[in-house]
């Protein structure tokens, strides 16, 4: 993997998080970091310190570049503030952390965009993978910049598509674009005074209806950030049909999501104790509000973790504490397909689980996790199937 950044006659160690479980060929930055630094540094004069607000930097490029400006930093991946600290530290930047282990110096973290600073000068902006996620983000920006502020985002020229500016148009102000270079490109857009009176309002959180394997009715809130956000998608619909719990069994959710398979294991399993992990925040908020409104009895028995897989429990000397591991795995990290965090996954879900547990996955049948299942484990069973879909459970031995 390629950790070495050099632009400007500056040099900077960076690197994703978890280093060890990275492919050598993914690295910690992109092309579009590469043009929102240059630009910044050439055209720009000092930002006044705080006047930054950074949203989307995916592994702490943007943040450890820019630190002495004491930016403002969003992002709601808990691998993307673990990915800043640890670069932070690696190029001897002193930090600091709050209680819930964000960074607060030098560069100020978020986990929710309600927080950030208002009347920023510059606003720097990759523009993420979810167009929810976008059109959130600038619904919150409209009410904390001014017409003076600054707002240049980037990204892969193939992801500044029509419906991306036409978000700015609506939310920000009129958008202009730079031209294409290493298949990245900018958008500068300067707050329009009219726009940003109009004051819209959020259409997130959306809340749709499901019915659990049993058929109790299940109300499921979907944050802009959260996969499958209109509907329940089809590997977790088979997941639901071949589910088995019981009460008093310590069940893990990982990958969460809006938390469907907690959500499940609860209508028939009302005692079980649940733990729903995902690494976004936006995801554990909608799963902790998923269950408040659909078992409300049952929040007493349930805790919601941001982590790296299973790490934070792990950390926590958790180890042999799960009955069960519930687990629709994604096979991809940002923009870059990978199956290493499926693969941690597993690793983690081996020491987390008591001895006679099962790990209980869903996954493409052509991503062939039997394999890796069985050499983990020592043996995988098929629990059901269709075309496209398969549920596989490994017990640990």
């Amino acid at each position: 993997m390629n950790t070495t950044f050099s632009m400007l006659d500056r040099q900077l160690y960076l690197a994703r998080y978890p280093v060890k479980h990275q492919h050598k060929s993914l690295q910690a930055w992109d092309s579009a970091d590469e043009l929102i630094i240059e630009h910044v540094e050439q055209s720009y004069g000092p930002i006044c310190t705080g006047k930054c607000t950074i949203l989307n930097d995916d592994f702490g490029a943007l943040g450890s570049w820019f630190a002495d400006q004491q930016p403002a930093w969003f992002s709601d991946s808990w691998i993307s503030h673990c990915s800043l600290s640890a670069n932070l530290s690696a190029n001897n930047i002193a930090t600091q952390h709050d209680n819930d282990n964000l960074i607060t110096i030098p560069v100020r973290a978020h986990q929710r965009l309600q927080t950030l600073p208002v009347n920023p000068e510059l606003v720097i902006l990759k523009i993420p993978r979810t167009l929810a996620l976008l059109e959130e983000q600038l619904i919150q920006l409209s009410a904390l910049v001014s017409p003076a502020t600054q707002i240049i985002a980037g990204a892969k020229v193939k992801t500044i598509t029509r419906s991306v500016l036409a978000l700015f148009e609506k939310y920000i102000g009129p958008p202009t674009t730079s031209l294409a270079q290493k298949k990245s490109r900018l958008i500068f857009c300067q707050p329009d005074s009219q726009t940003l009176a109009r004051h819209p309002t959020s259409p997130y959180p959306t809340v749709w209806y499901e019915k659990a394997s049993n058929g109790k009715a299940l109300t499921l809130v979907n944050h802009a950030n959260v996969f499958s956000r209109q509907s329940l998608d089809i590997g977790a619909r088979l997941m639901l049909e071949h589910m088995h719990v019981t009460n008093n069994e310590r069940v893990v959710d990982l990958g969460c999501g809006n938390g469907v398979l907690g959500l499940n294991a609860l209508a028939l399993a009302p005692q079980a104790n649940i733990t729903f992990i995902d690494e976004s925040f936006m995801a554990l908020d909608s799963a902790h509000d998923s269950v408040q409104a659909s078992f409300p009895q049952a929040m007493e028995n349930c805790r919601f973790v941001a982590s790296n897989c299973l790490e934070t429990l792990l950390q926590n000397n958790e180890t042999n504490s799960a009955d069960k591991v519930l687990c629709n795995p994604p096979f991809h990290q940002q923009n870059a397909v990978t199956d290493h965090i499926a693969w941690q996954m597993f690793h983690d879900s081996r020491d987390l689980l008591t001895r006679g547990g099962h790990l209980i996955v869903v996954a493409n049948r052509h991503l062939d996790y039997h394999v890796r299942l069985k050499r983990l484990f020592g043996g995988v069973n098929v629990l059901a199937s269709n075309r496209k879909f398969v549920i596989l459970s490994a017990a640990k031995r």
